[in-house]
């Protein structure tokens, strides 16, 4: 008798065993089943999302096939129960283990919106208003509401952001992003101005930010940023008027066809440096770093004219002379390229 409940209870530990290794075997299956993905997918982790309400949504979408044995996951490998919450980006490589271990790990996917330099504030909203990845929470406010959300104690909010590309998590709003591009256009026109050359003919950052605005208007060319600000630093200490098509441009508004005219340039605006004396009153874009940099680091030099060269480029002049010849050239160079 007891011979037998002896090859009973072995029996009954073998059957265990084998249970135990199936029930090992069919879970880790489950958990090393790739994911159904075709491309780059992004998954949510919802705030109060638990492991098992996750891979029931997963189930649900058919991205995973479902195994009696799911439940035993969170037992076997426990170090993958620990979701964070966020978007993350998940690969059609990758395994449920694979894509588990990636959420407990949290690193959310990054989107991005890009923000050209020279750009307006109005195309700023716009971009903003297009994207499906930011949180609208501006639409329908007024600049000036903006402005006062963002602690700015001013009407204007053109050139007061630095232009460069953001890049954010799910849920970041276009104020969250709009403070970030503020925070980061101080620290870049503060480090500037701390290191501004001596005798400048500006009295402030504000006023730095106008002039570096313009520069990104007139130039998108490096090496001749210095230059360009060389010409207008050089106006402003003679009182000589800026003349700078882009003032004109940006004060025109609205009824700016893309061609400048003669009237244009006798018409006075607030920002009409043909008809105006010294800086518009704010900027007329977002600059970035080089161009604020340049604003207040000029080249030394004597220029006080530049024309398009018409092969890329600008030619500077010191005297009225010379520009009108460097205007003529570029003239010629135009009808040379139309013709060709």
């Amino acid at each position: 008798m007891l011979k037998k409940i002896g090859i009973l209870f072995v029996l009954g530990l073998l059957i265990s065993a084998a249970l135990a290794f199936y029930a090992y075997q069919q879970t880790n299956a489950y958990l090393d089943q790739p994911v159904q993905i075709e491309q780059e997918t992004l998954m949510t982790v919802e705030p109060g999302m638990h492991f098992r309400s996750f891979l029931n949504s997963l189930e649900q979408q058919e991205l995973i096939e479902e195994n009696s044995f799911s439940k035993l996951a969170s037992r076997l490998a426990p170090e993958l129960t620990s979701l964070k919450v966020g978007t993350f980006q998940v690969q059609p490589s990758q395994s449920l283990r694979q894509v588990l271990a990636y959420l407990v790990e949290g690193k959310e996917h990054q989107f991005s919106i890009t923000f050209i330099e020279g750009s307006r504030f109005s195309e700023w909203m716009l971009q903003f208003a297009e994207s499906k990845d930011v949180v609208h929470t501006l639409d329908g406010v007024s600049e000036k509401e903006i402005a006062q959300r963002l602690g700015i104690e001013r009407d204007k909010l053109e050139g007061l952001f630095l232009a460069e590309t953001y890049h954010f998590t799910k849920g970041t709003s276009d104020l969250d992003i709009l403070k970030r591009a503020h925070r980061k256009l101080n620290e870049v026109v503060n480090e500037a101005w701390d290191k501004r050359q001596d005798k400048l003919p500006l009295k402030n950052e504000y006023e730095a930010l106008i002039l570096a605005s313009i520069i990104e208007k007139e130039t998108a060319i490096d090496s001749e940023r210095e230059r360009v600000s060389s010409v207008f630093i050089n106006r402003l200490n003679i009182g000589m008027r800026l003349q700078t098509d882009p003032t004109v441009i940006y004060g025109m508004g609205d009824s700016y066809d893309g061609n400048i005219r003669k009237k244009d340039l006798r018409t006075p605006t607030p920002y009409n440096t043909y008809t105006m004396n010294g800086l518009p009153p704010t900027p007329i874009a977002m600059a970035g770093p080089a161009s604020i940099h340049a604003a207040v680091n000029p080249e030394a030099s004597k220029y006080l004219y530049f024309v398009a060269s018409g092969k890329g480029g600008h030619v500077f002049s010191k005297s009225l002379t010379e520009h009108n010849r460097a205007v003529r050239a570029y003239l010629k160079q135009l009808r040379i390229n139309k013709s060709q």
